[in-house]
């Protein structure tokens, strides 16, 4: 391909000619006849080629956010023309990278390289040079191959930034240098690829790359990026040293837990010598408080130094330092051997050693205090009494279980003589208080403002939502045209595409508001009626019930700006829980009947579900005196407390054989689980005077549910998360909303699912009573696999007992099932208590191992049991609790020196006052 200017058209040509040249290009672009449009626009001249712009431009702006085979078809012949239509690269690059033509494979078209190609060498180099420069979104992985493609071509730099390293990385080293499957390996191809000594340094410095590290390209020797680049190592374009260099600084750097294991298995494929890691042990001393599988493999290697000789003696000591101070007991075991193994190698080790151990006196787990407590008594004698002192003054601070031994060793009372060790008062945080919303938005400039902030926001509080709604309402009913100037600027970064109108309404559609307002979206216009947001014309609703109430209020407040705009909305809240105080909903009614306005139905609906219950006389009489339809249905309202909570009924639910039930990418289909769910009783929605007005959309969101598990494999079960927004339509139902969304919450701990105990802390400082799904749902939590979830349902934990909330006998008993069907583990639950206790908050702790007790020794004890019988005695302990449980004093009675034993006869004994 020539890569000379395009031919112009003849000198002869008339003006007739030229116009029907470009006509010929519009007209293919309306057609999607994208394969035709390389060899027209090289008819045209420069002047024609411009002259199309702004056609094109309008045709792009038509053909926006329509997702039909003949607008995608246009939207491709669009990029194409657009690229060869503008005369600059600037103009060009903005033009190919424009998010209106990400994400649809339309960059890939041959058309588009064939008229790239068609420019400048120069042209075309500084092109692909902006687009590979482009940050975050708006880099498009379907841009990867026009620039790998003209970079190859014409042996310019190779662009280093992280967007274009990353799917190099992703796609196996580049498409032009042989793609997966192809005859060469990956090794293969990476010592023969030009861009490998440039971008091969920079994946060490990429985040959230371990997909593509780990993903196998081939099952050859080579086709894995940590074998192909193990094998670099030793004859690539990039030295061995600077390789083992690059692993080890990207594990010291940090980062994600799935980066730093991948990066680990480069590490690891790379092997480096003893040597090679002596010369680097100030490294690996960094990753000892690293990830714990990073700091197991760091340990290990330093462990293995130090037997060879190969670092000084002092690296154990200060090693441990770092490492005993840690949870995960498989590390600080491993810390206490290489410590017995320094000591029984090179005896005159033995005093630092058994004060190195002494540090593991202070570690949250009883068991590994014993076992350093033994460690250091088989190494006093050689330690010598020097180191007297120091151990007595470190075995202050052993579980007092240990005092008594201790003491003996180290020659010392501890504890304090005929000190009461039961002396602690009860720590909760302070019951939380909901954050007011705060005065409305008060000009126009304000409401644009916070709209770019919801737009920005990864996940935007109900707080900037719900304000910059209400400020959208009250400005466009107070000076529409003021708003809509102040609006310009953020829509203009932010255009409304109807992008996703058959995905679930979420805060950021917002956006669709303001566009009515500025007029650039009609709200009648067929295809853009936003009322049926979420419903999928082919699949069926793929939309929640609390997705179909946000798309009314917003198209409801979008339909009434041109004919009869809202001068306020009634539904904003008071509170970031959702809440409206009884006084602020009455006052706004009031404000209506003043005003001559008439509510909007779906506003006053959601109003209704978030008003506060209240029986100030002042508020019920205010609310009397109101005149209006909606003001005496308030007024009703009020006075009968608004809609009753539904009390949730347990089940046992055993889903069908995996077999039979959907699949999804994170689920563990082969195995058949059993779940305590939870129903709501009745089908017909909320029941009496109260609720029989709602709304059928309002009322979708109290009826009652089937057993939840049952329920969600009906639907495609990972369209929907659980949010804040959710809660706030419903702030004083936390009991219904808890039972809707048991499945999320059980997924924690028996799906290994991630997040989802967020919620639980939004439904904890929600309103109305805590019943049995709450309780089930925090016993999930409890037990979830991911310590940020466990530490949510802890924090959850202790907001429901300030509030006097928590129900311990009931939260107890559901945690014991649990434990016994397998669900809950329990090393998991010991983790999510002791964090609680370690707050101060004992007797709350106690309040609920002791009725899991039963359920926890009642059977067969499973692994971890010991974990939680530790917490459980210093939660006694410290608490005062006395009385006994009569399967701790039957475990306690068993023979033997098993540590499940011995935890049990130390609760035995706290129980007896012992």
């Amino acid at each position: 391909m020539s890569t000379g200017t395009m031919t112009e058209a003849p000198a002869g040509a008339g003006a007739g000619a030229a116009a029907d040249a470009v006509q010929a290009v519009l007209r293919a672009v309306d057609e999607g006849a994208t394969d035709r449009l390389p060899r027209l626009l090289a008819a045209l001249g420069p002047a024609e080629r411009r002259s199309c712009v702004p056609a094109l431009k309008e045709l792009r702006r038509a053909n926006r956010g329509e997702w039909t085979k003949p607008a995608n078809q246009r939207m491709c012949a669009l990029l194409v023309a657009g690229a060869g239509c503008h005369p600059g690269p600037a103009g060009a690059a903005a033009w190919i990278g424009s998010r209106d033509f990400t994400g649809r494979s339309w960059a890939r078209h041959p058309a588009l390289a064939e008229v790239v190609e068609a420019q400048p060498e120069e042209w075309q180099i500084e092109v692909v040079g902006r687009l590979a420069a482009k940050r975050g979104s708006g880099f498009s992985w379907d841009l990867f191959p026009l620039i790998e493609r003209v970079v190859r071509r014409t042996g310019c730099a190779v662009p280093a930034s992280d967007e274009f390293t990353a799917e190099w990385l992703r796609s196996g080293a580049g498409r032009e240098n042989g793609p997966r499957g192809s005859a060469t390996t990956l090794l293969e191809r990476l010592r023969a690829d030009a861009f490998t000594p440039v971008l091969l340094p920079r994946v060490f410095e990429l985040d959230d790359v371990a997909w593509s590290l780990d993903a196998g390209l081939g099952t050859r020797p080579g086709d894995s990026w940590p074998a192909a680049i193990a094998g670099l190592a030793e004859d690539g374009p990039v030295g061995r040293a600077e390789l083992i260099d690059l692993c080890l600084g990207r594990l010291v750097r940090g980062g994600r837990a799935a980066d730093q294991r991948a990066f680990l298995g480069v590490l690891t494929a790379l092997a480096p010598t003893p040597q090679e890691y002596a010369a680097r042990v100030r490294d690996l001393m960094a990753l000892l408080d690293g990830l714990s599988a990073v700091a197991g493999h760091a340990q290990q290697v330093l462990a293995g130094l130090d037997e060879a000789g190969l670092v000084e003696p002092e690296l154990v000591t200060e090693a441990s330092a770092v490492v005993l101070f840690r949870a995960e007991k498989k590390l600080v075991r491993a810390q206490l051997a290489w410590l017995e193994q320094a000591a029984r190698s090179a005896p005159e080790r033995s005093g630092p050693v058994a004060l190195a151990a002494a540090e593991a006196f202070g570690h949250p787990d009883s068991a590994l205090q014993e076992r350093a407590l033994n460690l250091v008594a088989r190494r006093l004698k050689a330690a010598g009494e020097a180191v007297l002192p120091e151990l007595r003054l470190a075995a202050e601070a052993l579980d007092p279980v240990h005092h008594a031994r201790a003491g003996a060793l180290f020659g010392a009372v501890l504890g304090g003589s005929g000190e009461d060790d039961t002396a602690w008062d009860e720590l909760l945080p302070p019951a939380p208080e909901p954050a007011p919303l705060g005065e409305p938005l008060a000009t126009p400039a304000e409401v644009a403002e916070e709209l770019a902030v919801l737009l920005a926001a990864g996940r935007p509080g109900v707080a900037v939502f719900e304000r910059v709604l209400d400020g959208l309402v009250r400005h466009a009913h107070r000076d529409r045209p003021a708003l809509a100037g102040a609006l310009e600027p953020v829509l203009r970064a932010h255009p409304w595409q109807n992008v996703g109108r058959w995905q679930d309404c979420g805060p950021t559609d917002a956006l669709y508001l303001a566009a009515v307002v500025a007029g650039r979206v009609d709200p009648h216009r067929p295809g853009h009626i936003f009322r049926n947001k979420g419903r999928h014309p082919l699949r069926g609703e793929h939309n929640t019930v609390y997705g179909t109430v946000l798309a009314a209020r917003i198209s409801e407040a979008a339909e009434r700006v041109a004919a009869d705009p809202l001068p306020l909305l009634l539904a904003t809240p008071t509170d970031a829980t959702g809440a409206i105080a009884a006084t602020a909903l009455v006052g706004r009614i009031a404000a209506y009947e003043a005003a001559g306005a008439a509510t909007a139905p779906a506003d006053l609906n959601a109003a209704l579900l978030r008003v506060a219950p209240t029986a100030d006389p002042e508020v019920l009489a205010a609310a009397d005196r109101l005149a209006s339809p909606a003001g005496r249905w308030l007024a009703g309202w009020l006075r009968g407390g608004g809609l009753p909570g539904q009390p949730s009924e347990r089940v046992l639910f055993a889903p069908a054989p995996a077999s039979l039930r959907p699949l999804r990418y994170w689920d563990r289909w082969w195995e058949a689980l059993k779940r305590l769910a939870v129903a709501q009783p009745g089908s017909g929605g909320p029941a009496g005077p109260a609720g029989e007005r709602l709304g059928p959309d309002f009322r979708a969101l109290l009826e009652g549910t089937e057993p939840s598990v049952a329920r969600v494999r009906k639907q495609d079960e990972w369209l929907w998360e659980p949010t804040e927004h959710w809660a706030a339509m419903l702030p004083h139902h936390r009991e219904e909303l808890a039972a809707r969304w048991l499945d999320r919450f059980a997924d924690s701990a028996d799906r290994e699912r991630r997040g989802a105990a967020r919620m639980l802390v939004v439904l904890a400082e929600a309103g109305g009573p805590a019943g049995l799904a709450l309780h089930l749902a925090l016993a999930y939590c409890l037990g979830a696999r991911f310590p940020e979830d466990r530490t949510a349902a802890v924090d959850a934990l202790l907001v429901l007992a300030a509030r006097g909330d928590l129900d311990g006998a009931l939260l107890g008993r559901e945690l014991g099932e649990l434990v016994t069907l397998g669900t809950v583990k329990p090393n998991r639950l010991a983790h999510a208590l002791g964090t609680a206790a370690d707050t101060g908050a004992y007797a709350t702790v106690w309040s609920v191992l002791a009725p899991a007790l039963p359920a926890l020794l009642g059977g067969e004890a499973l692994r971890g049991t010991a974990d939680v019988l530790a917490v459980a005695t210093a939660a006694a302990r410290r608490s005062g609790a006395r009385g006994p449980v009569a399967e701790v004093t039957a475990t306690a009675a068993r023979p033997g020196a098993a540590r499940l034993v011995k935890e049990a006869r130390a609760l035995r004994d706290v129980l007896a006052g012992g």
